[in-house]
């Protein structure tokens, strides 16, 4: 059943796909937040995975070396970001931006030799005859592994945060990290554990984008999808489960624009492009026109750089 030439089966699993990279980057920047540490440099980590993932699965063949290239890339412009930001106590601010702008660039220069190449198959899963359900089979039972994967991690990331130990001296240490210091905990390591997460996280996204979104390497790949991830993060509330309902929300509409391109909608072509971006404007500035209501749930600390002989 269609309705105006869109199928709402296709599109509902189409944007459970256009979603995942920007639901790893969003989760992976909502823990380094929760340690108080504000990370610009998302943009960058995702396009130095996503160059960094397809040179490693086309070298080696496998999908799999190359999303764990890509989570290592990112990890590695994530080290830089915390040695200057935790150690050397640079702006996070600045840079972050930086990051983002060497992001770019190295990922220009590493992808000259890897234009046009295709790199291998990632494989989708098999669920027996739950995949020839009518509709459920193919919203639910006929996507890659990463798809599956980035909801788990969402539940983890949740389940950690919520019950565990490590969950709480992570929040701790962004709420407060003087107050932590005193309690005896390593806020330096706790903070540098978490931008190593949320770079590993940053470079799965992009690896998702040049793998299995667009199979392929061209510059700027990303379009933004690490803006869009950091904008997620306050629109969520610093919370894991509404982190995947902003994400659906942004894929829903990235998709739609498509499907209507591609059903011949009678509205320019520009503006559907930018619709997913001007509605992601729109409703940070509605929940920002209520700052109490908009700042509910970001950590205390967040962007202050901390010190232990203070």
């Amino acid at each position: 059943m269609t309705f105006g030439g869109i199928d709402p089966a296709l599109l509902i699993a189409s944007l459970m796909v256009a979603s995942v990279p920007i639901m790893l980057a969003a989760i992976g920047e909502l823990v380094v937040e929760k340690a108080g540490v504000l990370n610009l440099g998302v943009e960058g980590m995702m396009i130095i995975g996503a160059v960094c993932g397809l040179a490693a699965a086309v070298q080696s063949g496998s999908p799999v070396v190359g999303f764990a290239a890509a989570a290592a890339g990112g990890a590695a412009l994530a080290l830089i970001f915390a040695f200057l930001t935790q150690t050397l106590l640079a702006n996070q601010v600045a840079t972050g931006l930086a990051l983002t702008l060497f992001g770019l660039g190295l990922s220009s220069l590493i992808g000259q030799g890897f234009v046009g190449v295709k790199p291998p198959q990632t494989e989708r899963l098999t669920f027996g005859p739950l995949t020839d359900l009518p509709f459920l089979g193919k919203v639910l039972f006929h996507h890659d592994p990463i798809v599956y994967l980035s909801i788990a991690i969402i539940a983890a990331v949740w389940a950690v945060l919520k019950y565990t130990r490590t969950g709480l001296i992570l929040r701790a240490v962004g709420e407060n990290h003087d107050a932590a210091h005193a309690l005896g905990y390593k806020v330096q390591r706790v903070r540098l554990l978490a931008i190593l997460f949320g770079g590993a996280m940053a470079g799965l996204g992009g690896a998702y984008i040049s793998l299995i979104r667009v199979p392929q390497w061209t510059d700027g790949i990303t379009s933004g999808a690490g803006w869009i991830a950091l904008a997620i993060v306050v629109f969520a509330s610093w919370k894991p489960w509404r982190v995947l309902l902003g994400a659906y929300l942004f894929g829903g509409i990235t998709v739609l624009q498509l499907n209507l391109q591609a059903a011949g909608a009678r509205i320019p072509v520009e503006y559907l492009s930018m619709s997913p971006y001007l509605i992601t404007i729109l409703v940070l500035v509605i929940m920002s026109a209520n700052r109490g209501r908009g700042a509910i749930g970001a950590p205390a600390s967040l962007g202050r750089n901390f010190h232990a002989s203070r």
